[in-house]
């Protein structure tokens, strides 16, 4: 069964998404922080990741989440998510290497289309 992590400091994102994804069929697994992520083994075991780009101050944001994971795992998908985005985030993240970008309320068929379409 494929994983996907789920990364936000949001109770209710991070439960919305779980039961989104579990009831597409995928393993969800959720963390508060990337640092929480980060410090399991949940890199090792991911098949995705969806990250918020802003979590609480002095936190890990999304962008470094990000970072890290093309720098040692650049084969697994990571997808940013925001409720507050910028005129260019979408660019901006792409750019850096994210898979893919949704504004939040998030379209749940866009979203588990794109990850269907990256896990095949």
């Amino acid at each position: 069964m494929r994983i996907i992590a789920v990364i936000d400091d949001d109770d209710r994102v991070r439960e919305s998404l779980h039961n989104l994804l579990a009831s597409y069929g995928y393993n969800a697994e959720a963390y508060a922080s990337a640092e929480l992520f980060l410090g399991s083994d949940g890199l090792s075991k991911s098949h995705c990741i969806i990250a918020d780009v802003q979590m609480r101050k002095r936190q890990m944001t999304g962008l470094e989440l990000l970072q890290r994971v093309r720098s040692s795992q650049p084969e697994v998908p990571v997808i940013i998510i925001t409720g507050k985005p910028s005129a260019n985030s979408e660019a901006f993240y792409l750019d850096k290497g994210a898979n893919g970008f949704f504004r939040e309320p998030i379209d749940g068929h866009a979203l588990l289309t794109l990850i269907d379409h990256l896990l095949t």
